[in-house]
């Protein structure tokens, strides 16, 4: 009979204890005490898992600022940033681009875009004094804005860049963007000497010359010989060195002489 079989009768609720428990424990997890959910089940590399999503987002940048210092074209780091979504968020963290190669801003000017400039401006403000240099070198002479280029430019000479320095000083040399009245030859020269004293071959030359016309500073014909020599000296060292390490040449006894007269 229907009543007999109790199929009309709800079910005690003791008869459900069991699936209940289940349920509690499965819902509550692995340790109930901690709280902690249950291990997940590792995925086999055979089963198409990318093994650089088990890798910690400080281990991957560390390989990618290793990359990005190393690198020896643009292209280095754009594939980098086109490979995956997490790539190109983690491709742009100022501790890569900081340490962004001089030769990964290599861009010349028929691939000059916004993208390019865009990248620039990043590695500009992660803190990148060669992106500084560049991107003021670029719109100093080929866009035309003189204020931003010489204030980038100012920017990565504060820090010692050698490059900067030294087109900083032509720029006093020559007056440029400006009138031959904004021609300030003692800073051109002044600019020429700490650029030389960072090892700045160009630099060590046009210092030379300085000493030997006495074009803003005292002139000094053999210390503007000696410095010119001293350049080409260099020079020749570097191409050698390409082949053959060469130990590096003292800057400090070249430039004593004259360290008095200008360098402060």
């Amino acid at each position: 009979m229907r009543s007999r079989s109790g199929a009309c009768y709800p079910k005690p609720e003791s008869d459900n204890w069991n699936s209940r428990s289940k349920r509690t424990r499965r819902d509550i997890g692995f340790g109930s005490r901690c709280g902690q959910d249950p291990p997940r089940k590792r995925q086999r590399a055979s089963q198409g898992a990318d093994l650089f999503e088990w890798l910690h987002d400080d281990l991957v940048l560390s390989i990618f600022s290793k990359l990005a210092a190393t690198a020896a074209a643009p292209a280095d780091l754009v594939n980098l940033l086109l490979t995956c979504k997490r790539f190109n968020v983690l491709g742009i963290n100022p501790l890569v681009l900081s340490k962004a190669s001089t030769k990964s801003m290599a861009i010349g000017a028929k691939n000059w875009s916004e993208s390019a400039n865009k990248f620039l401006k990043l590695c500009v403000d992660a803190g990148n004094l060669e992106a500084c240099y560049t991107l003021g070198m670029i719109r100093f002479y080929c866009l035309g804005n003189r204020g931003s280029g010489a204030a980038l430019m100012a920017r990565a000479a504060m820090a010692s860049h050698a490059a900067a320095l030294y087109s900083l000083a032509i720029i006093q040399f020559n007056g440029s963007g400006g009138s031959k009245s904004d021609k300030d030859l003692r800073a051109g020269a002044a600019l020429c000497a700490r650029a030389a004293l960072l090892g700045h071959v160009d630099a060590l030359r046009e210092l030379g010359h300085c000493l030997q016309d006495g074009y803003g500073v005292r002139r000094s014909v053999p210390d503007g010989r000696r410095f010119l020599l001293y350049a080409n000296a260099r020079e020749l060292a570097a191409a050698l060195a390409s082949r053959h390490p060469l130990p590096c040449l003292p800057l400090r006894p070249c430039l004593g002489g004259v360290k008095k007269g200008f360098i402060k």
